[in-house]
């Protein structure tokens, strides 16, 4: 092996930066064994074969940049309007808070605007959310947008299920999913981008990633964090992190309107239960637009026997779908499937949060 051939501890160093970030953590630290070696001759034949693990893992680097799918936004989403904005300021800032309503597609979209800026390649884009079923649902919906399989690029891991490949790109995930990897991998070296989804709910789990990762940014200054809330009190978030950019998306899909239908009418002394009310509401909406209709409710025992009630009724052209932690995967995604005709959806208030935000 002539003088030129040989290899250095600072030039594999260098070609370090061009790994996946676990591959890099894992060879500096082989790297930094390595100049323990006192043998010149056994040093550097651990330097060539470690040259060809690099190209090896630099490889990969290459299928992960060429599998990225195309990206396109839908025009009818709020924070599509709003992308440039996002990009620019996840580009520039460590941290980004991202306000919004419900339904302006914040959590389908940012995804995408951090893989449009190269995220997710040479570490995963992490995406928490709150619960199981939304980690579920939202990665099956971005994998639609993508026109790729849930799994691949977009996967997902929840208790129990862990949708992750060598391909994936964005991860969607349960907060506690994200606070058990840090048990094992405190500076979450797999991720190179990180989002806090629906913080505003302010569970104990999310306030303790908040409060650790305001910890592990000086120590991970090439990590992302963004932060989702809605409208309420965002400067809070932005106080934590800083004094971070807020970017405010306003405006929803769809829209709202509210009517006030008390069980008891004030102008009318006739007693009705909770029932009756809902079969009057129903009855209502029946009348007008053919719109589904989410019912919220305390729990799975009043669910159950709401949904026995209303199906006695032979509503035509209505489905009557429950919505409650207990169910199956397969009946609670029933419920985002396609259909025809009228549904009524019968949810606690956890569950119909994320029934509502299909389109976010």
């Amino acid at each position: 092996m002539t003088e030129q051939q040989k290899l250095t501890f600072t030039a594999l160093q260098q070609r370090l930066d061009s790994l996946m970030l676990r591959d890099r953590q894992r060879f500096s630290r082989r790297l930094h064994g390595v100049k323990k070696v006192k043998n010149p001759d056994a040093q550097q034949a651990i330097f060539q074969e470690m040259a060809k693990e690099i190209d090896h893992a630099a490889g990969k680097v290459l299928l992960r940049e060429a599998a990225r799918p195309e990206i396109t936004y839908p025009d009818n989403l709020p924070v599509s309007q709003k992308k440039q904005d996002i990009l620019e300021a996840i580009r520039d800032h460590q941290v980004v808070i991202v306000a919004g309503e419900t339904g302006s597609g914040k959590t389908t979209q940012l995804p995408k605007i951090c893989m449009e800026l190269g995220r997710g390649i040479k570490g995963l884009i992490g995406h928490t959310q709150p619960r199981r079923l939304a980690a579920r649902t939202v990665a099956n919906r971005i994998a639609e947008e993508l026109k790729t399989e849930p799994g691949g690029c977009i996967g997902y891991k929840v208790r129990f299920s862990d949708h992750v490949s060598d391909n994936t790109m964005v991860k969607l995930m349960t907060d506690g999913i994200l606070l058990a990897e840090i048990q094992q991998d405190r500076l979450l070296m797999q991720y190179d981008t990180i989002i806090i989804d629906e913080a505003h709910e302010r569970s104990l789990n999310i306030d303790f990633l908040l409060g650790y990762l305001k910890e592990l940014l000086p120590r991970r200054p090439d990590l992302k964090i963004i932060i989702t809330s809605a409208t309420i009190d965002p400067e809070r978030f932005s106080r934590h992190f800083n004094n971070a950019p807020i970017i405010e998306v306003s405006g929803r899909t769809y829209p709202v309107e509210v009517r006030y239908r008390p069980i008891v009418e004030e102008a009318d002394d006739t007693e009705r239960d909770q029932l009756q009310a809902i079969f009057d509401a129903v009855d209502e909406l029946s009348q007008e637009s053919p719109g589904d209709i989410l019912i919220f409710m305390s729990g799975e025992r009043e669910i159950r026997d709401t949904a026995d009630a209303l199906n006695k009724l032979n509503l035509r052209h209505t489905e009557i779908l429950p919505l409650y932690a207990r169910l199956s995967n397969s009946e609670q995604n029933r419920v985002f499937q396609s259909h025809s005709g009228r549904r009524i959806v019968l949810a606690t208030n956890r569950r119909g949060n994320l029934a509502d935000r299909t389109g976010d």
